[in-house]
């Protein structure tokens, strides 16, 4: 990454820490040009998208992390909470299960817990 690309990913996380996930897919739109395949990069671009509720591209980008980096827990979880907020359960439940096994954190065995517990109740319906 040059310097400009590297301040202009800087500015991205600025933004999506100030919860401003458009401005920061501006910012990333040169990063993402000049390092697609970087992980930190197809992250960051998958939170934006989370953030401003483009599902499908969340979802591309997180698929693209772990396709790079399998080990990468949080794109995993990222990726099971974009499945859920698409009501694609089995599929999150999935994604969430390999995350809390590789990070045992409560947020991740709450947000299994969570889609376990959906499932459940559309089952018995």
């Amino acid at each position: 990454m040059t310097d400009s690309t590297f301040e202009a990913f800087r500015r991205a996380e600025a933004l999506l820490a100030e919860r401003r996930p458009l401005e920061a897919l501006r910012e990333l739109r040169v990063v993402l040009d000049a390092a697609p395949n970087e992980p930190s990069v197809q992250l960051l671009a998958g939170r934006a998208y989370l953030g401003s509720a483009q599902l499908k591209r969340a979802e591309e980008a997180f698929r693209k992390v772990l396709e790079l980096d399998p080990s990468d827990y949080y794109a995993r979880f990222a990726l099971g909470r974009t499945l859920q907020r698409q009501s694609r359960l089995p599929e999150a439940l999935a994604q969430l299960r390999m995350a809390a096994a590789m990070n045992p954190t409560p947020e991740y065995q709450e947000a299994l817990g969570e889609v376990s517990a959906r499932i459940a109740v559309e089952r018995d319906r």
